[in-house]
């Protein structure tokens, strides 16, 4: 018998229970799957950090903490966590992140927003460049920023993709580091985060990077608030060297009622809905660590902690 410990929020529960215990069961693992079990015979963790556990030093006999999310910048840096920490990448959440990304980029791409919140009657036949003329930028390349410039590209966009270090990600012209940022950013119209949140990468866009962009371009922020600066961003804003902002996370969520983004009229707000963990894919990738555990392999999308993803 293997001991899941079911560490996340109440309301996961729910959720999560049927499609786990199905998932453990197609893998042909038998799993006690609880909120209950002991430190000392939990054999894995499936976590959240929404979740009671915060101390992992008695977890001695676990084999590997499972997080239900992509993030993991409130864990990674847990000093009793010496466990093998795996962070969630699965299919649905992609699906979500680039029908959300996709979306958004041809709802500017498009201006729709002028015809959609219009109110007085104008005839303005004004007609939209083609993909091809409207150029993106992808900050972070991992699983979710790879699968949206791919997407966005096979539309026709010329997809440029950044990361800290060099990757080559087929269909995206991609840099990386500090010179391939500001290539990056220079020129990019529309410019999507999706940067896992390190020290390094806490503040990205600022005035200096902002002012790289053309006058008007767009940012997209389906990744992690703190990549912007917000002061910086609102002053941008107010300048016009940024024409919008589609906003999806934030350093504080939900977002104050008083928070200035929610009555900037060149500011789209979402709440943190870009993209959720489905439970019933999810629950088939943490199925599937629990039996490279169990077999002796090794398990997938582990956190690398000294870059902090």
């Amino acid at each position: 018998m293997i001991n899941v410990l079911f560490s996340t929020a109440d309301s996961d529960w729910g959720d999560y229970h049927d499609p786990l215990i199905a998932a453990f069961d197609k893998a042909g693992l038998d799993v006690a799957l609880s909120r209950d079990h002991t430190p000392e015979e939990t054999d894995y963790i499936v976590f959240t950090p929404k979740g009671p556990v915060e101390d992992f030093t008695l977890y001695t006999r676990c084999k590997a903490v499972l997080g239900l999310w992509a993030g993991v910048e409130t864990i990674v840096t847990n000093e009793t966590l010496t466990q093998p920490l795996a962070r969630m990448v699965d299919d649905g959440l992609t699906r979500g992140m680039v029908e959300w990304v996709v979306g958004h980029t041809m709802r500017h791409h498009l201006n729709l927003d002028s015809h959609v919140l219009a109110t007085d009657p104008e005839w303005d036949p004004v007609k939209p460049p083609l993909a091809k003329d409207r150029t993106v930028t992808i900050l972070g390349l991992g699983a979710l920023g790879a699968a949206c410039g791919q997407a966005l590209a096979r539309l026709g966009f010329p997809v440029t993709g950044w990361s800290r270090n060099a990757k080559e990600v087929a269909g995206l012209t991609c840099r990386h580091g500090e010179d391939g940022l500001l290539a990056a950013l220079a020129g990019a119209q529309i410019v999507v985060l999706l940067l896992p949140l390190t020290p390094q990468t806490e503040d990205i866009i600022n005035a200096r990077t902002l002012a790289l962009l053309p006058e008007g371009a767009v940012i997209l922020n389906p990744g992690r608030g703190a990549l912007i600066d917000d002061e910086a961003l609102l002053e941008a804003l107010d300048s016009g060297q940024i024409g919008h902002a589609t906003l999806d996370v934030f350093r504080e969520e939900p977002l104050p009622a008083d928070n200035p983004y929610w009555h900037d009229p060149k500011v789209t707000v979402t709440p943190h809905i870009a993209s959720t963990t489905r439970p019933e894919t999810a629950a088939e990738v943490i199925a599937e660590n629990i039996r490279r555990g169990e077999a002796g392999e090794r398990f997938l999308h582990l956190v690398d902690r000294s870059a902090g993803y």
